[in-house]
């Protein structure tokens, strides 16, 4: 392969990639494909006392979705968690991750 056939095929992938996935803003990234549905999982017994637990989720990494368990974490006195969720916007997906609120 000569080096401006390798440079053509280049440029074409990073278009390709970036036609994926843009930045809106510092830290948004709009994903072009929705993510797949939410996979069902079975939760296991409370670890612990005061024990919340926090759900699965799909993850934008290396330019495809990837499941992320879910998984027992420590309740926090005076707040509940909010799921993170994927929500349609600038012609796209974009997270909004979980998180504490104060109640």
């Amino acid at each position: 392969m000569r080096g401006s056939q390798f440079i053509g095929i280049l440029v074409i992938t990073l278009a390709f990639l970036i036609g994926l996935s843009s930045t809106v803003d510092a830290g948004t990234i709009i994903i072009k494909t929705p993510p797949p549905a939410i996979k069902v999982e079975i939760r296991p017994f409370k670890p612990f006392p005061n024990a919340v637990w926090i759900p699965g989720h799909w993850s934008w990494k290396r330019g495809h979705y990837v499941w992320v368990k879910g998984h027992w974490v420590k309740q926090r006195k005076g707040f509940v968690w909010v799921r993170g969720h994927w929500v349609r916007r600038h012609g796209g997906w974009v997270w909004i991750p979980g998180h504490w609120k104060r109640y």
